[in-house]
């Protein structure tokens, strides 16, 4: 059995791919599956530097089989298939930006997310949309790219799913009009490019103090926690379940 695929994509920075992707890492190790990971940010490695502060950790903590790719020289298809011989799960975090790797990495998803925060300057990256009728004219660049990736896979492998989920990220807690606006567009946006939207971790200061430690809230324990924490390490249960990872099951 092949392991399972899930990649982390959206070709705009600063959306949260990382500290979700370690979120999710975290939450399948406690669920005591195996699990490797690769990071193809050649510049940036914020899913390797979370890695390293983790395994430096003065706590024991469960940790990835991770690799990061350095250089676009073959060695990532030469990492990707010994993973998917010896884990469970593969979790790859894309750069944010379009690159051969960061497409070659969308073909062999059996799960994208795309974490997208809640504002119109990120939904750009998924859509046109107008500005006066706040209508859809066209999906955008990423959504382009993420269709022909979904293309080259079922060419590859006739039969094979993508599961593509648009992942609404750092959320605010008010109800607010861009708030509603956005859910509308979305919803909308799904049925046009087939993805299906769920929702993410709130706009949480805990999650981005986190990443120094290599900690994630599904390790915080006991008196660490805060009913902040406790509704944040929810979210994180509620995103795994809404994957619906066949992993998972059984």
């Amino acid at each position: 059995m092949t392991a399972h695929v899930i990649v982390f994509g959206n070709e705009k920075g600063g959306s949260g791919k990382s500290t979700v992707a370690m979120h999710v890492i975290a939450a399948l190790l406690d669920h005591g599956l195996q699990v490797g990971s690769i990071d193809l940010d050649l510049r940036q490695g914020t899913l390797s530097r979370y890695v390293e502060n983790r395994t430096k950790a003065q706590r024991l903590l469960k940790a990835p089989d991770h690799v990061r790719i350095v250089e676009d020289n073959g060695h990532f298809e030469d990492a990707f298939q010994r993973l998917s011989e010896a884990e469970d799960v593969i979790v790859i975090d894309t750069p944010g930006h379009d690159s051969p790797l960061g497409r070659l990495a969308h073909s062999f998803a059996d799960t994208l997310v795309t974490p997208l925060n809640d504002s119109f300057i990120d939904l750009d990256v998924l859509a046109r949309v107008n500005g006066e009728s706040l209508q859809i004219e066209r999906p955008s660049h990423y959504a382009e790219t993420v269709w022909k990736q979904r293309q080259l896979k079922m060419h590859k492998n006739p039969g094979a799913v993508v599961d593509w989920i648009v992942l609404r990220n750092r959320l605010s807690h008010l109800d607010a009009r861009n708030k509603r606006d956005m859910e509308g567009l979305l919803d909308a946006l799904s049925k046009r490019i087939g993805c299906r939207v769920v929702s993410g971790f709130g706009e949480r200061v805990i999650y981005r103090e986190l990443f120094l430690k290599g900690l994630t809230m599904m390790d915080m324990k006991g008196d660490e926690l805060s009913m902040s924490h406790v509704a944040a390490r929810q979210e994180v249960r509620n995103l795994v379940e809404a994957m619906n990872l066949p992993c998972l099951k059984g």
